[in-house]
């Protein structure tokens, strides 16, 4: 049958779709629109399903709070190149990931991917929009944290987001400095009591390798890697680290100047570039 322009842009609205793609649907699914809205999201799985191996170093991490300053949320969305992470359209599809998951608060990205964001699953926009561009595009990341105070920080570039939990409601300057800290020195724990036992153990084997590759005497060995564990939770745990606008406190300290009754809950962080 004969695909008029007409046709071909009316589908290009209300899909996205390239021009020739929507042509393309438009005669195979001889003119029916609905199975030419198939046939374009069956392409965008057949082109994801292509390109599943490609990084996706690039994108957007957004982070969200809720209003009551309780809940807060990353998501991160990743494509393979800095030109399509900049296009509006991209741009437009994270926020509205973003505010999806803030304003639903699923438990994890396999619920968020299910998530119906105007009669389309997450899952199904972001591969209908690998369809569009024939640009690998993922759900790379989400992740959600509680708190009775709650802020956050989105680093200039948009691929870096952090979001800290405390125990109470602080100065709303000095809770974003805390984000800031998270997402410019990526700890791995907020203190030494809940630094993952695997990291502790990978610790102290490497302070041990050390001091025995420079001869020092095996009943001071297990002394030496305990003191090199402890120098790691100062550099790589929040609340040991030194604050970054005062180097003369650390991050714990600055927090008792401010409020002595306040504590870090906890912590997300994501950068694509990790």
């Amino acid at each position: 049958m004969e695909i008029k322009a007409a046709d071909v842009a009316k589908l290009r609205r209300m899909t996205g779709a390239g021009m020739m793609d929507c042509k393309n649907a438009l005669v195979e699914a001889n003119g029916d629109y609905d199975r030419a809205q198939e046939i374009i999201r069956e392409k965008g799985k057949l082109v994801a399903a292509k390109r599943a191996d490609r990084d996706t170093t690039e994108g957007s991490v957004i982070a969200r709070l809720t209003s009551d300053k309780r809940t807060g949320i990353v998501v991160g969305i990743g494509c393979e190149t800095d030109f399509v992470s900049k296009n509006k359209e991209f741009q437009d599809i994270a926020n509205s990931v973003a505010d999806a998951a803030i304003a639903n608060v699923p438990a994890d990205i396999d619920a968020l991917k299910i998530l119906n964001v105007d009669g389309e699953t997450v899952d199904g926009i972001i591969t209908q929009q690998t369809g569009k561009t024939g640009e690998k595009h993922q759900l790379c990341y989400y992740s959600q944290i509680n708190g009775e105070y709650v802020s956050g920080y989105i680093h200039m570039t948009g691929k870096l987001a952090a979001v800290v939990a405390f125990n109470k409601v602080i100065d709303a300057n000095v809770a974003k400095e805390i984000a800031m800290q998270v997402a410019a020195m990526n700890p791995v724990s907020v203190s030494e009591h809940d630094c993952p036992v695997e990291i502790k153990e990978r610790e102290l084997k490497i302070g041990r390798e050390k001091a025995i590759l420079e001869g020092k005497p095996e009943n001071i060995v297990e002394r030496i890697a305990e003191g090199s564990l402890n120098k790691f939770y100062k550099e790589s745990t929040l609340l040991n680290q030194a604050f970054i606008k005062d180097a003369k406190l650390s991050v714990a300290d600055y927090l008792k100047s401010v409020d002595k009754d306040v504590n870090v809950l906890g912590f997300i962080r994501f950068s694509l570039s990790d």
